[in-house]
């Protein structure tokens, strides 16, 4: 696997993994009762975007990893699915 590709499959399971922490720890203004005169309700109070950016890379580098594992090691590739049978 080149460098190139390596980057770009984290490039995605960084970017996944942001979408699915974003939402924990979230406290809406409505919820704290701190309206900020002009904004939504259910806007964030402090949505801590650099203590989730951290985490996203380490749990995206953690999932890069077992993913490098089982393309390099263990040969499991696109190629080990079988999505549409072939020709026969």
């Amino acid at each position: 696997m080149s460098w190139y590709s390596a980057f770009a499959i984290y490039f995605i399971f960084w970017w996944v993994t942001l979408f699915v922490i974003l939402p924990f720890g979230v406290r809406s203004q409505k919820e704290d009762g701190e309206m900020i005169l002009g904004t939504d309700q259910g806007a964030p109070t402090n949505p801590s975007l650099l203590k989730k950016s951290i985490w996203t890379t380490f749990i995206s580098g953690v999932l890069f990893a077992l993913y490098f594992y089982a393309y390099t090691q263990m040969e499991i590739g696109i190629e080990f699915f079988d999505f549409m049978p072939g020709p026969k």
